[in-house]
């Protein structure tokens, strides 16, 4: 399973996350999930990735289609 910040969100559901902060006093981060299974890398693989990685400033994470 993996995890990602959820950027699609509608105005309802939008409005019901913020009055929570508001009632918390607290940020909140939505997350939504997918059950995808990770892919092996080989080392050369996996240093591409890194490398990319680095380049760009995010996290990649190599699933199988």
């Amino acid at each position: 399973m993996i995890c990602s910040l959820t950027n699609n969100i509608d105005a309802a559901v939008l409005k019901t996350i913020n009055d929570l902060e508001k009632d918390l006093g607290k940020t909140l981060l939505a997350f939504s999930c997918h059950a995808l299974k990770p892919s092996a890398l080989s080392a050369d693989e996996l240093q591409k990735v890194q490398d990319t990685e680095k380049k760009l400033g995010v996290s990649l994470v190599a699933v199988e289609a």
